[in-house]
């Protein structure tokens, strides 16, 4: 049964819809120079705004901390808009005269956005920038635990779209979230496409609507570490990227797979530069709090070590940045084996490449399929064995994975979706960004003719 506030939601859901049309239909009129100066506009605003969004966040949900947010936000702010800000998005984008094909975009018109509570303002600031440039109204669903500072980054984005030209209702934000008014607008004839990064559900549900959708999936990355790898700069990376915002990013490292042969010297950087081992009671104590009836335990998401040890009942060094613990298995009864989004790691000793692979495939399976797979090497052959028949979208190679799946320190497309492709059960595995929100019309000149009845005729016969 709807309850009254589940009815107001779903009226202002219809409201928002009814203005992002009609503003879709001003934006569709608009030059690229004029979507390309409310776009600038947009990214000057996040940048302006980054740190006071990071705080609201870290306020609001209680996940990460301010800096790495504020990170976060810049990253959308200045990475993805650099990356978009030269293309083409309207009109003829380009023109292959030799073939003589034209290519056309077209706005897919009404964008939904379903924001996470982990990663809310950049996400919004992200999804604005790319569905703006494309040509789309968006409207964004934000995660009852982060209603506000969500509420908070669209109004940004829609006050500074509307000093460079555009019109009211270009980007709007759900302010009474339920999931009756995030199922009405992912279900509604005037929704075009669904941007989905959230929960499994979530983007379960995004799939069903009955629209087309880019969603994500779990990142249960696993990262090995060969034996020809400079272990130092290794882990220095690992450390950097798992303990980012408190291991909120989805694409942050999960479990270390060992060589065998430099175990001793692996733990011993490890650490050096603040890791810390749990022996076998700590860990089964870590254990009881990462899962909470078969499920991860919401409360130890992005919460520092010493936060996540207390709720353990053990006490660790205040300059502890990441808990660790020896696992040996893969399941769901094996808590450290699945994405745990927080600062704490698995670490598996390997007997070579082959053994690494295969567990590497255990771990996607568990919760990681698509996603995206890291490994620290100097051998490019050891390199090439180990990813050429990974399941993953993105397999990123002597860099964090946090900050190399984003596109933060590769040369991937800058994205904070990140898509898993079919095996993960996903339209894409891309790093989705504008590209994937305007259709291409081709316009295809003629430049042969098909051969007559009787030229056909006679030409099959003396091929007989």
């Amino acid at each position: 049964m709807l309850r009254d506030i589940d009815l107001q939601s779903i009226q202002e859901v219809r409201n928002y819809l009814k203005e992002a049309k009609e503003a879709q239909k001003i934006l569709a009129k608009m030059t690229q120079e004029e979507i390309d100066k409310i776009v600038e506009s947009m990214a000057n605003a996040a940048r302006e705004e980054a740190s006071r969004l990071a705080a609201m966040a870290v306020e609001e949900t209680g996940f990460g901390n301010v800096a790495d947010k504020t990170t976060k936000n810049l990253f959308a702010a200045n990475d993805v808009y650099n990356s978009i800000k030269d293309e083409k998005t309207v009109g003829i984008i380009r023109r292959d005269e030799e073939n003589r094909v034209w290519e056309v975009a077209q706005p897919v018109g009404i964008v939904a956005g379903i924001v996470p509570s982990t990663n809310p303002t950049s996400t919004v600031i992200f999804k604005s920038l790319i569905a703006v440039k494309a040509g789309n109204t968006i409207i964004f669903s934000p995660h009852p635990a982060a209603a506000k500072c969500t509420v908070e980054a669209a109004r940004i984005m829609q006050e500074a779209a509307e000093r460079a030209g555009a019109p009211k209702g270009l980007i709007s934000c759900i302010t009474q979230p339920t999931m009756a008014a995030t199922n009405e607008l992912m279900q509604h004839k005037l929704t075009d496409v669904i941007l989905a990064t959230g929960g499994p559900g979530l983007v379960k549900a995004a799939y069903s609507s009955g629209k087309p959708a880019f969603g994500v999936g779990p990142g249960n990355i696993p990262v090995y570490i060969h034996e020809s790898a400079n272990i130092a700069k290794a882990v220095e990376l690992i450390i950097q990227s798992k303990t980012f915002d408190n291991g909120t990013i989805c694409a942050s490292e999960q479990a270390l797979l060992v060589d065998e042969s430099i175990k001793e010297k692996v733990i011993a950087e490890l650490k050096q530069q603040g890791a810390y081992f749990l022996n076998e009671d700590e860990k089964r104590k870590v254990e009881s709090v990462i899962m909470v009836n078969g499920a991860l335990n919401a409360k130890i998401v992005g919460k520092t070590p010493q936060v996540i040890a207390e709720m353990a009942g053990i006490e660790v060094p205040v300059d502890v940045k990441v808990l660790v613990a020896e696992e040996t298995g893969v399941g769901k009864e094996y808590p450290f084996s699945i994405e745990k989004l927080s600062p704490t790691l698995a670490f598996y000793t390997v007997k070579g490449t082959e053994e690494a692979s295969e567990l590497a495939l255990k771990l996607l399976e568990l919760g990681g399929l698509g996603h995206t797979v890291g490994i620290h090497a100097e051998d490019e052959k050891v390199i090439e064995a180990f990813v050429i028949n990974k399941p993953a979208g993105r397999i990123i190679v002597n860099s964090g994975t946090t900050f190399g799946g984003i596109g933060a320190t590769v040369n991937l497309m800058p994205s904070l979706t990140l898509g898993c492709g079919a095996i993960g059960n996903n339209v894409t595995s891309d790093n989705v960004t504008v590209t994937h929100l305007f259709n291409i019309k081709r316009v295809a000149f003629g430049v042969r003719e098909m051969p007559k009845k009787d030229e056909a005729q006679k030409e099959a016969a003396l091929t007989k």
